[in-house]
């Protein structure tokens, strides 16, 4: 049987590297836009977890629920937050997508300190104020806690407190990224 080399796509069948670079560009950009989405309906789902939890049960140990389900769905909103700005750096510094003027221009604004300090304001908030909020309603709930409980309320604020400056460390709220 004859062997037939293996063959590789000559240089005149492969797409132009601008072609390359735009579809590269689209797809990462779909997926910023899909952890865009997911990032924002995380806010939405804690609002209706925290809701749920409270009016779940009278009992004051209810309000232990609030700080790992904050916990867990920050945690999921800054590891998305985290991806959404990787992928804009990687476009704003990636030298065949350097024509996407959207990304520089974007991250240029003189608002945009103001815009993420804000945005990290409401994210403490939520992700660990409405946590440490939930703590507190139990620690001054009348008669007393099982040591158990108290235990757990301890590791809580602990949780609650390193995702407080995870949340802080990423803000990234210099002018440019």
């Amino acid at each position: 049987m004859p062997v037939t080399p293996a063959t590789t796509p000559s240089a005149d069948t492969r797409p132009p590297p601008d072609e390359i670079a735009l579809t590269e560009y689209k797809q990462i950009k779909a997926e910023q836009a899909s952890r865009i989405g997911t990032r924002d309906n995380l806010l939405y789902a804690t609002m209706v977890a925290i809701g749920a939890v409270i009016a779940s049960s009278p009992a004051p140990a209810r309000f232990l629920l609030i700080p790992p389900v904050t916990f867990i769905l920050g945690w999921t909103y800054l590891a998305n937050d985290h991806m959404i700005t990787a992928i804009g750096r990687y476009v704003r510094d990636h030298p065949s997508l350097t024509g996407m003027l959207w990304e520089t221009e974007h991250s240029a604004d003189k608002r945009r300190r103001s815009r993420k300090a804000t945005q990290l304001a409401v994210d403490l908030a939520t992700f660990c104020g409405s946590g440490l909020v939930a703590l507190i309603v139990f620690w001054l709930a009348p008669g007393p806690q099982a040591p158990l409980l108290l235990t757990a309320s301890a590791i809580e604020t602990l949780a609650t407190g390193l995702l407080a400056c995870q949340f802080v460390r990423y803000a990234e709220l210099s002018n440019h990224q």
